[in-house]
């Protein structure tokens, strides 16, 4: 069966690529046409380009001659002709498909591409890189493709924006920015982020395009906004950013309550209990189990009867995620302290994730593990998934090297297409049979013994570990063993690219923490301009390295994940290069324990067998696989979960951010605050009027008018409350809150008033929806206990949170309404246009905004009470 749908797929590739051909043929044909052409003329192709597109030419009919373009541009500009396989690829992620394509086979130079043909029709394209060192190098190097065809180029930065030109010196004077220029790669300066994003072509980190977005639907002003739309984009490294990184949504957050002595507290009681006895730990969820004998452990140390009682969940939620930071979470595998602080390591790329933070309190608890400064918790006031992010391209593609394991995820969340494109030259890479040794002591001997032999006759060797611990007890048994090596992990971020650019020379020996999106190909014989090599020398030395086999890649432990292991495997033998990978196994290790690791061992002792001597044998391998297999979709169900959770949240977000740019840009903000006032009006007098006049309280009726009208108004007095009737009331509703406006308009002035307006709707959205996301998270977490009743956790989830909106968008109206007439300012500043005096009154408004809230808030809970009351009283 497992063949059938093998060869399926496989045709279904073939036929894809069959359809490319044609066009690539066309492209080639088109060669000779632009290699006569002056520099001059090449680059009015562009222009020519774009008046065809606006005269109803589509971009697939300019394709052939716009790559072709490119590919002569690239050959005169970066001395680098596109192969046909590369333009096969910028095809696939033309046609919104994920390009898989082997290391080393150029996918930065695919990219330009499609890049440059999309960038045509006036909208911009980003190119989404791993980490901001990719996205500085791209646009620095293949910016100079886009900039000799006249388009322009941005860079997203974590700690600046960039944009590409070509006259550095000058501008660079110009804009005083010569503090980041001078890291910031040639041919790039710094800019303000939004003139980035008016570039044709714009790199960036998944992290930047996602909190760029989520900064926007946070601003005051249409103004601060940056980002002018998602049409395009291409994602380098694919995988990795809409897979791996997607577990972590992206959180714009704020310190809440300072509680590091509760979490140094209850790190001290985590420190007494033990596994096993205390509590379980479920590895798959990263979660606690607490035994009976550890609640009442728990119970006794607090000085409390039930741990679970629903007024002790703070309590539970504290002593769990100690738990969690003091037995799962490990320092150099999860974490690394650099500087008094925790930085998160991503266990796909070995990389830091700085800036992130571990969400619920976890951040904290670690923090109280390792005795640090304990940062306040953050109260969520943006947040979306970048798979909901993603999404909302109206185009996206992406390249890797490893995407067809993953197939059924791209096409199950992102709608995409794997299309294997077929290597340059043909791969020469020997791939060995995975050696399964008894313990995990004779593999790291026989791993290292195997590194020295090789070593020892001057051939590279390349070594891949799964944690940053690994790699240093690795490191520390080769120094004893007197073989000299280069560590690369989270700890040597910023030195990675020189070690790479060595790990190909003759005798040298790399240690690294994975090798997803590294974004430097390891050359035979070293990186000439990197290590300074003549021709001559580095001749020299790529013959001596191929005539010793190539790199060979020792895999020391095997990932949950085949793509990580295929990235491993992928540094070696690139463009036709001899190379040879061997993994190293165990019986104890995580992956081989999960499809039967302890029966080897023991059917090993049995036989009485050689520890020193490894298992050679198809079908373990195959077995590992298939665990690798497993644990892929168990992965893919705990994403799948998040995002279908976060779909829930993003129709929600998307009316809010619908609302708050109708808010900025100022239309029908009356039509609006008057739809609130009303409905607030009609459900005051619905309950007030409505009944007998005899029962009728005139004073509880005055004041909750007051709430929403200032008591000097003069719409209405005690006596007329008394005696009007409720459809009488209703029918003046529109009258009483047109007199208000127009009142309002000659206080303050039309423009004064329209901004009131505009604050005081926006504050009351922002206000209302940090509470919604609070509260929807809570939910969350404790929505899963509706499965112990049979229920549909998301089906329950769904349904509760429609209500919650509902009752949110019911609060925000109600906020608007018993605020906008009730917020008094200074006659004289506000009738003064000065710029200075606009943003006083703003702050002053918002200061108002805020203490008239809490004030409704309370005298609401008053007044709800006493009608429960006067209610009772009528029963």
């Amino acid at each position: 069966m497992f063949s059938l749908i093998s060869k399926l797929i496989g045709d279904s590739n073939e036929k894809a690529l069959k359809k490319i051909q044609p066009l690539v043929n066309e492209i080639n044909l088109l060669e000779n046409n632009y290699q006569n052409l002056s520099n001059s003329d090449l680059k009015n192709c562009t222009t020519e380009f774009k008046k065809r597109l606006s005269n109803g030419e589509t971009l697939e009919a300019i394709l052939p001659e716009a790559f072709a373009v490119v590919r002569e541009t690239s050959k005169r500009v970066l001395k680098m002709r596109h192969f046909d396989v590369q333009i096969i690829g910028g095809i696939v992620l033309n046609d919104g498909k994920i390009s898989e394509m082997r290391t080393g086979e150029g996918k930065t130079l695919v990219a330009t591409l499609p890049a440059y043909l999309n960038a045509l029709s006036g909208n911009s394209v980003h190119i989404v890189t791993v980490n901001d060192y990719l996205a500085k190098r791209d646009a620095s190097w293949m910016g100079q493709i886009f900039d000799f065809l006249g388009l322009s180029v941005g860079c997203l930065q974590n700690q600046g924006s960039l944009i590409f030109t070509t006259d550095i010196n000058e501008t660079s004077t110009e804009n005083n920015s010569a503090s980041f220029a001078a890291v910031a790669g040639e041919n790039l300066i710094e800019c303000n982020r939004k003139e980035v994003y008016t570039s044709d072509i714009i790199y960036g980190t998944n992290n930047e395009f996602g909190f760029d977005y989520l900064r926007d639907n946070m601003s005051e002003t249409s103004e601060k906004k940056v980002q002018k739309g998602r049409e395009f984009a291409i994602v380098d490294e694919v995988d990795n950013i809409l897979i791996d990184e997607a577990r972590t949504p992206l959180i714009i957050s704020g310190p809440a309550k300072d509680k590091g002595n509760e979490y140094r507290k209850f790190s001290r009681l985590a420190k007494t209990l033990k596994e096993n006895e205390d509590f379980e730990i479920e590895i798959k969820r990263r979660s606690i189990i607490f035994t009976d004998l550890g609640i009442s452990k728990i119970e006794e140390n607090l000085g409390v009867e039930n741990l679970y009682d629903p007024d002790n969940d703070v309590l539970s939620h504290f002593i769990e995620n100690a738990v969690r930071a003091e037995y799962v979470y490990e320092k150099n595998r999860d974490y690394v302290i650099q500087e008094k602080e925790i930085l998160i390591v991503d266990e796909f790329t070995g990389r830091l994730m700085k800036g992130r933070r571990f969400s619920d309190g976890l951040h904290q608890a670690l923090e109280a593990k390792e005795n640090l400064t304990i940062q306040r918790e953050s109260i969520t006031y943006a947040t979306i998934t970048l798979q909901n992010y993603f999404r909302m391209y109206e185009k996206l593609s992406g390249m890797t090297g490893t995407a067809s394991t993953e197939a059924e995820e791209f096409e199950k969340i992102y709608k995409l297409e794997v299309v294997e494109i077929p290597t340059n030259k043909p791969t020469q890479r020997i791939d060995h049979t995975d050696l399964i040794f008894m313990t995990e002591t004779e593999k790291w001997k026989a791993i290292v013994n195997k590194i020295s032999d090789v070593y020892k006759i001057g051939r590279p060797v390349l070594v891949g570990t799964t944690s940053i611990d690994k790699s240093e007890l690795l490191s520390s048994m080769l120094k004893r063993k007197g073989v000299k090596h280069n560590i690369l992990n989270a700890k040597q971020h910023e030195t990675e690219a020189s070690i790479i650019a060595q790990a190909g020379k003759p005798s040298a020996v790399t240690v690294a923490t994975n090798m997803a999106g590294r974004g430097t190909d390891i050359i035979l014989g070293g990186n000439p301009e990197t290590l300074n090599l003549s021709e001559e020398e580095w001749t020299r030395s790529n013959s001596e390295v191929i005539n010793l086999g190539g790199l060979f890649v020792l895999g020391t432990e095997r990932h949950e994940a085949r793509r990580i292991d295929n990235q491993l495997r992928g540094r070696c033998a690139r463009q036709g290069d001899v190379g040879e990978t061997h993994f190293f196994l165990s019986t104890e290790d995580d992956i081989v324990k999960r499809f039967g690791g302890d029966r080897i061992k023991g059917a090993m002792n049995v036989m009485k067998w050689d520890p020193a001597i490894p298992i050679e044998n198809n079908m373990i391998t195959r077995s590992v696989e298939s665990a690798q297999s497993k644990v892929e979709g168990q992965n893919f169900e705990i994403r799948k979960y998040l995002v279908d959770y976060d779909d829930v949240v993003n129709i929600q977000r998307d009316v809010i951010y619908r609302m708050r740019d109708q808010v900025l840009s100022k239309k029908d903000l009356r039509v609006m605050i008057s739809g609130y006032l009303s409905k607030e009006l009609q459900m005051i007098s619905s309950r007030n009027l409505g009944v007998d006049l005899e029962e009728r309280d005139v004073d509880l009726i005055y004041r909750e008018l007051s709430m929403v009208f200032p008591e000097n108004s003069d719409l209405y007095d005690k006596d007329q409350l008394s005696e009007i009737t409720l459809e009488d009331f209703d029918n003046n509703i529109n009258e009483y809150i047109n007199i208000m406006f127009k009142k309002r308009e000659i206080e303050f002035g039309d423009e004064v008033f329209i901004d009131l307006q505009k604050t005081v709707l926006l504050m009351s959205i922002d206000q209302h929806w940090v509470d919604h996301l609070t509260i929807m998270d809570n939910m969350r977490q404790g929505i899963g206990l509706e499965a112990a009743g049979q229920r549909d956790p998301l089906i329950q989830y769904k349904r509760m949170s429609y209500q919650m909106f509902n009752e949110l968008t019911q609060r925000i109206g109600s906020t608007v309404a018993r605020s906008i007439f009730r917020l008094a300012m200074n006659s004289n500043s506000t009738r003064s246009k000065k710029s200075n005096k606009k943003s006083s009154n703003s702050e002053k408004t918002k200061k108002q905004f805020i203490n008239e809230s809490e004030s409704n808030r309370k005298l609401s809970r008053q007044e709800r009470r006493r009608l429960e009351r006067l209610s009772k009283k009528r029963k």
